[in-house]
């Protein structure tokens, strides 16, 4: 089975991250000696992809940005080559759409871009996006609202319009 960062962080985004009394501490999720490391383990991800996943989450908790530094009617985001090359349009169109209707701010979507790039995969699809959005948003906090939304959009078969 190829595996990647991806596959460890959804399962535990699965198993883990919605549990309550680990969303308190967000810090008890990436500890790469405790008793997570042999379940993701047992779950049958290697030790490498576990190790990469958990160095994954830690870039993203270090890089919170700092409440009421967030930027508003800046620039237009003009994506780099290998960007583009990760993102296919309908990614970096879902961005903009998030963006535009205040589900992502821009330091924010910035984050997404990063952790999408930080990624092991070639290139990321729709799909694989809105995971990360969701893991961006889960960990921001003052964006619950912007994760139920969307949570929503995952989950359902018809998503919701934005208002």
């Amino acid at each position: 089975m190829k595996e990647s960062i991806l596959d460890v962080l959804l399962y535990l985004f699965e198993h883990y991250f919605t549990n309550d009394a680990i969303a308190a501490s967000g810090d008890a999720i990436t500890t790469q000696n405790g008793p997570l490391m042999g379940e993701l383990s047992e779950a049958g991800f290697s030790n490498a992809e576990i190790r990469k996943a958990f160095d994954w989450l830690d870039a993203l908790a270090r890089q919170r940005p700092a409440p009421g530094q967030s930027r508003s009617n800046g620039p237009i985001r003009v994506f780099h080559e290998a960007e583009q090359d990760k993102l296919d349009t309908e990614s970096r169109g879902f961005l903009l759409f998030l963006e535009q209707h205040g589900i992502l701010n821009p330091d924010q979507r910035e984050l997404v871009v990063d952790r999408a790039m930080a990624l092991d995969q070639d290139e990321l699809d729709l799909d694989d996006l809105k995971w990360v959005v969701l893991m961006v948003l889960f960990n921001q906090p003052g964006s619950e609202a912007a994760y139920a939304w969307m949570e929503t959009q995952m989950f359902l078969d018809e998503p919701e319009p934005v208002h």
